[in-house]
């Protein structure tokens, strides 16, 4: 197998500090290395449609969740900031892809929903977009490809528990 740009790093790492345990350092920057390549490369059918990642990520969520969900509950479920959604559900309003609603009780909540346009974009682009990451991934077998998910989920719910206690 070839090796690695970060296998590289953590051999100079090796010959400047011959002590030191890199052992985080080729987990962390590995991941760091591919998410880096996957944000360049895993949106191009995306961009080809006229969508950002996270204006996908707005219009996945309502789909998914089949739904008229609030700005907060869509920043939470797609781990963007209050600002971030806001901004982006003006762009794809103004598009044509989600409709706001206000709240009957509160004019200061707003209810989103996809429009029939938003609805159709999603449901042509997801598939497009799930055949692109699966040519990424072709690479790897289907059986490590299910042991590398498994233990990115695992992983996933370390951090996930670690740095919400750091953070709080």
């Amino acid at each position: 197998m070839t090796e690695d740009i970060v296998a590289g790093v953590l051999r100079q790492w090796q010959q400047v500090h011959p002590g030191l345990d890199t052992g985080p350092m080729a987990v962390i920057g590995r991941l760091n290395r591919c998410s880096a390549l996957l944000q360049q490369a895993a949106d191009a059918p995306l961009r080809r449609a006229g969508l950002t990642r996270p204006e996908f990520d707005i219009l996945g969520t309502l789909r998914r969740m089949d739904r008229e969900l609030t700005p907060g509950r869509v920043a939470r479920e797609t781990f963007a900031s209050g600002a971030a959604v806001t901004k982006r559900v003006r762009q794809l309003e103004e598009r044509g892809l989600i409709s706001r609603r206000p709240d009957d009780r509160d004019r200061r909540v707003a209810h989103l929903s996809l429009t029939e346009e938003g609805r159709a974009t999603i449901d042509r682009v997801l598939p497009e977009q799930l055949r692109y990451e699966a040519a990424l991934l072709e690479g790897i077998g289907e059986q490590r490809q299910e042991e590398l998910s498994v233990a990115l989920g695992e992983l996933l719910v370390v951090l996930e528990g670690r740095l919400a206690s750091l953070l709080d």
